[in-house]
């Protein structure tokens, strides 16, 4: 049976950068609504794409999710990599840390949603632990440029605990309390 020629078919779009759009709208819609509402539907709805393209370029919402997340990660931990690299001694590092904390983490609730977020999809899917697990590797060994691997260890769990608490304290730290926490643990 062949296709009827009056029907119009809508010309496929060419669009080589769709994948790294639903990235980039994936992040979006989770600094918006949450992971809870980063749904195929509402993802392809923000990135006005068909339902069919999430599951064309991801196999499933968590390897969409995790392709999302570790974009995140891979911003963040470039930035924090190039600030440690940057210091000249175990001082410049510790500051270059409370800059990275205040500026980088904290400075933009866009991307301290987006690490609450992951935290607390991580808890609950090992995929995503997985991501989490990156992101710690790599911030310790940033600070392994200035720090012991024990304390680079402690002064990262600190750092998350940080993060945390600022998201959810109704009177976070502010940048001078959290550097003389940082040069009482690690100074």
């Amino acid at each position: 049976m062949s296709a009827d020629p009056t029907t119009v078919r809508r010309p496929r779009r060419h669009d080589p950068g769709r994948r790294d759009r639903l990235v980039d709208t994936t992040l979006d819609v989770i600094a918006a609504q949450g992971v809870a509402a980063a749904t195929h539907r509402a993802i392809a709805r923000a990135a006005d794409v068909p339902l069919g393209s999430l599951t064309y370029h991801f196999g499933s919402l968590t390897e969409l999710l995790a392709a999302a997340f570790t974009r995140h990660v891979d911003d963040v931990a470039a930035r924090f990599d190039a600030r440690m690299a940057a210091a000249p001694d175990r001082a410049a590092a510790l500051e270059a840390l409370v800059e990275h904390l205040t500026g980088d983490l904290l400075g933009s609730q866009r991307d301290l949603v987006l690490a609450v977020e992951l935290y607390v999809a991580a808890a609950r899917d090992a995929e995503l632990r997985a991501v989490t697990q990156d992101w710690m590797s790599r911030s310790r060994r940033s600070l392994e440029r200035h720090l012991d691997p024990v304390t680079a260890r402690e002064v990262d769990a600190l750092v998350e605990g940080l993060v945390l608490h600022s998201a959810l304290s109704t009177d976070p730290m502010d940048a001078a309390q959290i550097r003389a926490a940082l040069l009482r643990f690690a100074g």
